[in-house]
């Protein structure tokens, strides 16, 4: 077994016993891989994550309170590495609201997120905080980042969303993240944490290759994508871009997401998921805030890289270096 689906404050049992019917649980029986798994006392032994579908709403504590719940909880159940999704602090109802309520990375929403990491003892991967950056009182515009904690509540990477969504969608209102959000100004390397190297994106960057393609290059083997997708784009576009993503790169990919209805102007799709380097969904939240759960397996990633070695393939005469990171 390589991913369940559990709800919030449910028994480790649920990892153990899939499919008895075990009061309020509710699991995920992925489809086969391409090759045999039998589950065996190794299997076990890798690294677990943990997958955190939230609603936010304006209210920073009560979102505190949520997410914390759900760390709390990918911990008691063995996982050494929690993902938040996009915008886990708040979503706000208007511009002006999201410039009051953001704050500085230094600041006391952050301070309580790095204790929770050194009470859990687990890594956090803090999909999008709306940071007050060093350029705050000049721009009055803040930045869409992506905060990594280790185990001792130390920073380890910070990575600033380099694609904004200013879209127009049908049926799903407009986004104009550059009114209060300034675009990043670079990618970061992909860091090592105990699941593997990570390599960190936000959201709207899943309809880019060139990103995944960068990070892959440069030795990501989980590229995360946490996100707050629309009710309108999320049906038609999230499983196939996270899917996509995880093909072309041989890569895991962890993609934690916003659900539900955040306040009268905004509703996000959910449906938080873990995708394996084949391209198969070996986890998925169900509907409302939960916890899904993966176990990554980096031999089955390197043994995957070494059958179908699309890299070596590639053809930088014809199309350039794409996706070569800048120095």
């Amino acid at each position: 077994m390589l991913g369940v689906v559990v709800r919030p404050l449910q028994h480790l049992l649920s990892l153990l016993c899939p499919g008895r019917g075990l009061p309020r649980l509710s699991v995920l029986c992925t489809q086969p891989r391409r090759r045999a798994m039998a589950v065996s006392s190794s299997s076990w032994k890798l690294p677990l994550v943990a997958v955190c579908q939230v609603t936010s709403t304006p209210d920073k504590q009560q979102n505190f309170k949520a997410c914390a719940e759900l760390v709390q909880e990918a911990a008691s159940l063995g996982a050494c590495l929690a993902f938040l999704p996009e915008a886990f602090d708040f979503i706000a109802r208007d511009p002006a609201e999201t410039l009051h309520l953001s704050e500085p990375l230094g600041g006391n929403l952050l301070g309580e997120y790095a204790q929770l990491a050194r009470e859990c003892g687990l890594w956090l991967s803090l999909g999008g905080f709306h940071e007050r950056g060093q350029d705050w009182e000049q721009t009055q515009k803040i930045y869409n980042c992506h905060v990594l904690l280790n185990n001792k509540g130390s920073v380890v990477a910070t990575y600033r969303k380099t694609h904004l969504c200013d879209v127009e969608i049908p049926g799903q209102g407009p986004m104009r993240e550059s009114n209060t959000t300034l675009p990043g100004p670079s990618l970061e390397s992909p860091v090592s944490t105990p699941a593997g190297k990570v390599g960190l994106a936000i959201c709207y960057d899943m309809r880019f290759p060139e990103i995944s393609l960068a990070l892959a290059q440069a030795g990501a083997e989980i590229l995360t994508y946490p996100s707050a997708f629309g009710s309108v784009t999320g049906p038609a576009h999230w499983e196939a871009l996270l899917r996509a993503r995880a093909i072309e790169t041989q890569c895991y990919v962890v993609a934690a997401a916003q659900c539900g209805r955040h306040h009268e102007k905004r509703a996000s799709y959910g449906h938080s998921m873990v995708v394996d380097p084949w391209g198969t969904v070996v986890a998925c939240c169900s509907e409302g805030p939960g916890l899904c759960l993966a176990r990554i397996d980096l031999s089955y990633l390197r043994q995957m890289r070494q059958q179908l070695p699309v890299f070596q393939h590639r053809r930088p005469d014809l199309y350039g270096h794409l996706g070569i990171p800048q120095s």
